[in-house]
Formats: structure tokens, C-alpha cells, sequence
């Protein structure tokens, strides 16, 4: 699956230089189809189309075959995604890997600046750029150009063509037993030898699987630093250098006969994978925490929107309650202002009655008073009527015209009883409609505090005892007048009545019943019965 991706990318570069009006479409007679290719040749003939559009050779310090291998390794570090990038983490590794074969140290600082650079970028490179940074020599310098290629070289084989370790090693024959230098190379499933370096000419393959072993041999026929490779069919001796690369041949072999056992790639790819599962993990997670950290922001927003509404359905209800506050504080200002007005017009009413009272008052005042001028001047006829008793107490026929009088007097002063009674009934009949009016006041101040409509209530019956008290008064009057003409005709009959009443000579009171009509004791607990009424509507008030 990993050479079928790779294969992709080789292709998509191919296809992305071939697109030239960038429709997604490329024609047919463009491309060409090679039968029994390897991937390497594959790998040359997509770089070849994809190249002469793309390489800016100015100012670059390789040849154009280390551009094609480095565009080969980027297609093996790059990314699983179109367009094609190289994250900065596989440009560190690559870079890490170069300056390892070409002898150099790697300078941490100098990759972080150059890392700081690429945020603008974020954080990767295409191949091209890629190119441009080896090719420019920005981490190599103090290497020369053939030093660079020999490292590229190294990375291309260990990265691109799997060769895990290479090198000159001594080979015993297996007919001839004889010992011969070759060329060594490791692969995760074989160890190939050949004549030189150059690779021109192969003599053979050592297959390696899981049943194979290598172990180190003792010194023996002159040769030092011997191990042996045990197959399923044969088993070769290999003489090292020295004992450091014996050790690690022995290792590198065990290693590839280990994976191969378990069925696990080659340990670069592995690694690959392995930086890749885990960024992908580091981006699962990292997504995973923008995504809770948008839910977080979205809750946040939510329960800020909430605390808003809240906030403003708390300002609303303030809002609402100070507007309530106000309106009752205003109806309540309203009703006190309705009730002082009412108690002012009570206040008015009350004061009106009291001065009708008092005006009442005076004028029952004058009345007596005039009841006290016809009383003296009852005494004065009084006087009179005896001197003219006993000038005239012979004349037969004034005695009988006395005696007719006497009735009259008596049927008229039965008349003043009556009148009499019906005054006392009016005054006791105007006292108890006070009462009825105070009691009724008390009554509407108490409803003032309860409700308007018992005001009203309270200013009908206020209305009707009005009425009642004008009634009562147009009943004293009317029962003045009486007294008026019944004084007028006593005026005139006075003499006479008196020349027949027998008693002392002394003076006596005269009042509307006559001279006489009541006792001193009797006129006394009349005028103080009369004071207590007086006074009784004032206490009242």
C-alpha cells in the first residue's frame, strides 16, 4: 500500500505539469505507456514531465539527478494529501538524515529559525521548495558539492530504495573457497553483493525470511571479524573491516530477520508511519480540543446569553416593580389627596351645618327673646285687664260676653297645647336628625378609607338630611306663624281673659299658654331642659 501511494504522488506530479489550463484533464496523446517498468524508472519518467516545468536550476548547488532524488524522498516523507506538502516535522528527519551522512553535526537552533520562518507557510513545503532548500545549500555549508551529492545519495538508497546498510565486506566462495571483497547491500529481505560500488555488476543475492540467522564466527584461516548468514538452502561467511562494523552488520542483519518474522516493514518506514499515525493522532486531538474548546465557547456564549436575558428579565422585572412602586405610590398619593379633599368638604359641610346651627340658634335666641318681650307685655295687659276687671265686674253682659270669651280662650289654648307639642316634636325631631347626620358623618369617614362609592352613598344621605332638615325648618316656621297669629289674637282678647281670672294681685308670668299656665318650679326645669338641647348640637360637632 505505501509504493502504491508513492506511485500516486509520482503520477499526480506528472499529471499536475501535464495539466496545463488546469481543467483536471489531461490528452491521451501526452502520455505514454511503458510495459514491465520498475518504480524507480517509474519514479524518472514522472519526475522527467513534471520537471522541465517546475525546476528553477539557477543557483543550485546539485545536479539535476540529486533534485530527482530528493523529489523522490519527498514523495516518501510527504503527506497522504493533494496537493502534496512536507510538514516540517519529515523536512527535520530529512534534513537530520542528510547532515548524518554527510558527516556533519546537526545545529538544533538553526532549524528552529528557520521553523519560526515557515509559520507565515504553515509549517510545510512543497517540492519544489524543498528542492530549492537543499539545493541552495542553507544547511550545508562548509560541505562541498560532492560531499552533499554523497549524502543524498545515502538517503535516497536508505529512504527510496530500502538499502538499510552498505558497504565493503570479505566473501568466501562456495566452490572455489576463496575469499573475495564485494560490495554489500542490505535490504529488509536480502543482502546483494556486487563487484564495486558502482553497482554495474551483480553477483548474487542472499534471501533472508524468518528462519534465517546470523551468528559470529572465531577468528579461523587468517581472517578476522567473521560471522556467518544461515539460510534455509545455504549459508554464506562474511569477514568485517573491523569488529565495530561486524557488530553492526550482525545487528542490522538480526534486525531485518526479526521484522521479517513478524511481518513488520522496513524500520524507516515503520518510523514514518509511526510520526504519521502520530500526528494524525495529535490532530485527532487537537481538532477533539477545538472542537470541545468550540463547544466550550458555544456554551459559554449560550450561558452568556442566558445570564443577558436574565439580566434583562431582571431589569425588567426591576423596571416593572419600580413602575408598580410608582403607580401605587401614585394612587395611593391620588386617594390620600381624594381623601384630604373629602374631609376638606366634609370639613366645609360640617362648618356650614354648624353656622346654619348657629344661625338656627340665634334666630331660636330672638324668638325667645321675643317670648320674653310678649311675656312683659303680658304683664303690662295684665295690669291693664285688672283695672279694667274692676271698672267693669258689674256689667252683667260683659260677663257673659267674658264667659264666651273664657271658651274661646280655652278652646285656643287647647290649640296652643297642640301647637305646643308639635313645637317640642319638631325640635326633638331636629335633634335626632343631628344625631342621624353625626352618626352619618362618622359613617362616611369610615367608608372614605374603604371605598368612593360609599362616598356617594354618604353624599345622597347627606342630600336627604339635607332635605329632612329643610323640612324640619319650614315646619318651624310654619309653626312660628301660628304662634305669630295665635299672639295676635291674645293681643286682642288679652283684657278680656284676664277680668275673669281669679288669683292674687301679685305680678306672674305670662307665657304663649297665659298668665299662670305653669309654676315657677315648672317654667324653671323647662328653661334648663331648653339650655341642654341648646347646648347638645355644639358638644355634638
Amino acid at each position: 500500500l505505501g509504493v502504491l501511494d508513492e506511485l500516486l504522488k509520482a503520477i499526480w506530479h506528472a499529471f499536475t505539469a501535464l495539466d496545463v489550463d488546469k481543467s483536471g484533464k489531461v490528452s491521451k496523446s501526452q502520455l505514454k505507456v511503458q510495459d514491465n517498468f520498475d518504480r524507480v524508472d517509474f519514479n524518472r519518467m514522472c519526475w522527467t514531465l513534471c520537471a522541465r516545468k517546475n525546476l528553477n536550476r539557477n543557483h543550485l548547488l546539485i545536479s539535476d539527478e540529486d533534485a530527482f532524488k530528493i523529489w523522490c524522498i519527498f514523495n516518501f516523507l510527504s503527506e497522504d494529501r493533494y496537493p502534496l506538502v512536507i510538514v516540517t516535522e519529515e523536512i527535520e528527519y530529512f534534513l537530520r538524515k542528510l547532515t548524518e551522512a554527510m558527516g556533519g553535526s546537526w545545529i538544533e537552533e538553526k532549524f528552529e529559525d528557520y521553523k519560526g520562518q515557515l509559520s507565515s507557510k504553515q509549517q510545510c513545503l512543497t517540492v519544489w521548495e524543498l528542492i530549492e532548500l537543499v539545493g541552495m545549500g542553507h544547511f550545508s555549508k562548509g560541505m562541498d558539492r560532492q560531499t552533499l551529492s554523497m549524502g543524498i545519495n545515502e538517503v535516497f538508497q536508505e529512504l527510496i530504495l530500502d538499502v538499510l546498510k552498505q558497504g565493503y565486506m570479505m566473501k568466501k566462495g562456495h566452490k572455489r573457497k576463496n575469499w573475495t571483497e564485494r560490495w554489500f547491500l542490505l535490504r529488509p529481505s536480502s543482502i546483494s553483493y556486487y563487484v564495486s560500488e558502482d553497482l554495474a555488476e551483480k553477483k548474487g543475492d542472499i534471501l533472508l525470511d524468518g528462519n534465517c540467522c546470523v551468528e559470529s564466527l572465531p577468528d579461523k584461516e587468517g581472517k578476522k571479524c567473521l560471522f556467518f548468514v544461515k539460510c534455509s538452502d545455504k549459508s554464506f561467511e562474511i569477514s568485517a573491516s573491523d569488529k565495530k562494523k561486524k557488530q553492526e552488520w550482525i545487528q542490522a542483519i538480526q534486525t531485518c530477520i526479526s521484522l521479517l518474522k513478524v511481518g513488520r516493514p522496513a524500520p524507516h518506514r515503520e518510523a514514518r508511519q509511526k510520526r504519521r499515525d502520530l500526528r494524525q493522532k495529535q490532530q485527532a486531538e487537537q481538532e477533539q480540543l477545538e472542537l470541545r474548546m468550540r463547544e466550550l465557547q458555544t456554551a459559554n456564549e449560550n450561558k452568556q446569553r442566558e445570564l443577558e436575558a436574565m439580566r434583562k428579565k431582571l431589569e425588567e422585572a426591576a423596571a416593572n416593580s419600580a413602575e408598580e412602586e410608582r403607580r401605587r405610590l401614585q394612587t395611593q398619593n391620588e386617594l390620600e389627596d381624594l381623601y384630604r379633599a373629602e374631609m376638606e368638604k366634609e370639613k366645609m359641610v360640617r362648618l356650614q351645618m354648624e353656622e346654619q346651627v348657629a344661625q338656627k340658634s340665634s334666630e331660636l335666641e330672638q324668638y325667645l327673646q321675643r317670648v320674653r318681650e310678649l311675656e312683659d307685655m303680658y304683664h303690662r295687659l295684665e295690669e291693664a285687664l285688672e283695672d279694667e276687671r274692676q271698672a267693669r265686674q258689674d256689667e252683667e253682659t260683659v260677663r257673659k260676653l267674658q264667659a264666651r270669651l273664657l271658651e274661646e280662650e280655652a278652646a285656643k289654648h287647647s290649640e296652643l297645647e297642640q301647637i305646643h307639642l308639635r313645637q317640642q316634636q319638631a325640635i326633638s325631631q331636629t335633634q335626632a336628625e343631628k344625631e342621624e347626620l353625626e352618626r352619618e358623618r362618622l359613617a362616611k369617614e369610615d367608608a372614605l378609607r374603604s371605598a368612593m362609592q360609599q362616598l356617594q352613598q354618604l353624599e345622597i344621605e347627606r342630600q336627604e338630611a339635607l332635605e329632612q332638615y329643610e323640612e324640619v325648618m319650614k315646619k318651624l316656621k310654619d309653626a312660628a306663624n301660628n304662634t305669630k297669629s295665635w299672639k295676635d289674637k291674645v293681643a286682642r282678647h288679652e283684657g278680656l281673659i284676664r277680668l275673669i281670672q281669679p288669683g292674687s294681685k301679685g305680678p306672674q308670668k305670662i307665657t304663649n299658654w297665659g298668665p299662670a299656665a305653669f309654676t315657677e318650679t315648672e317654667l324653671s326645669l323647662r328653661e334648663k331642659d331648653w339650655q341642654e338641647r341648646k347646648n347638645r348640637p355644639t358638644q355634638t360637632q
